[in-house]
């Protein structure tokens, strides 16, 4: 659930008639009830920009998955390395056996999982996205190992620590901004950018005006113009605050 004050501050922008625009790793059906609870109806980016969507009809506007043949290569890559693998098609989560990790990430994003058996076996179709879950210093071991290994191949980077995602090489949040810019009609001139994953890189490289949370990754802190304070103390509604302020 969305805190009071955030969701005023939500509210309060969209009056000025300024786009609000969720760029999330996240499964669509994850966050969907979050954009309905706040009033959003603005398309939303998700998986790291693979899917764009139409919070209110559920439409797909922009679905760039994974090729099957790259994504069994990285799924024997993570499987072999001992990882617990999660796999996404039609925004839906598949899992090969239940394990602390798939209930883990099912309970966090309050999703179903379907568990499948051998994910390589059962892989039939593009998967949108991909993740390793594990523990968050043997992912960052396996990011360096891999990242040289799918270079032009797949986009790989860390959303959470305890999560390492692929997807297409097309594939980051920028590019799913910039996908609905082009279809709103707005640049990145005209853009605040807030993020605090390593995942929020490209995002924030896009926008003229970047922001970072206070616990943000050391590499969004570096790009940040502002940094407000993290979740706890409702930075984004802090930051949503002074927008209107400023624009009142």
């Amino acid at each position: 659930m969305l805190r009071p004050r955030t969701r005023k501050a939500i509210a309060r922008v969209r009056e000025t008639g300024t786009h609000v625009i969720v760029v999330t790793g996240r499964m669509f059906q994850a966050v969907r009830p979050y954009l309905t609870e706040a009033g959003l109806d603005d398309p939303v980016v998700c998986y790291q920009g693979a899917l764009v969507a139409d919070p209110v009809t559920g439409a797909f506007l922009r679905h760039v998955p994974i090729p099957r043949a790259a994504a069994l290569e990285a799924m024997d890559a993570v499987i072999e390395a001992g990882f617990h693998l999660n796999c996404y098609v039609d925004d839906e989560l598949y899992v090969a056996e239940e394990t602390p990790e798939a209930h883990a990430y099912a309970d966090l994003n309050k999703v179903a999982m379907h568990v499948v058996g051998d994910l390589r076996a059962w892989l039939q179709d593009d998967p949108t996205k991909l993740v390793a879950v594990g523990d968050p210093h043997a992912l960052d071991e396996l990011e360096r190992v891999l990242k040289p290994r799918f270079e032009g191949k797949l986009f790989v980077s860390k959303s959470l620590p305890h999560f390492l995602e692929f997807a297409h090489p097309d594939v980051n949040k920028g590019a799913g901004l910039t996908f609905i810019a082009e279809r709103l009609g707005f640049s990145p001139d005209d853009t605040v950018a807030c993020g605090d994953g390593e995942n929020d890189r490209e995002l924030l490289d896009w926008a003229a005006y970047k922001v970072a949370v206070a616990n943000a990754h050391p590499e969004i802190l570096a790009r940040a113009d502002l940094v407000v304070p993290d979740v706890e103390d409702e930075g984004i509604a802090q930051l949503f605050e002074a927008f209107v302020d400023s624009v009142s």
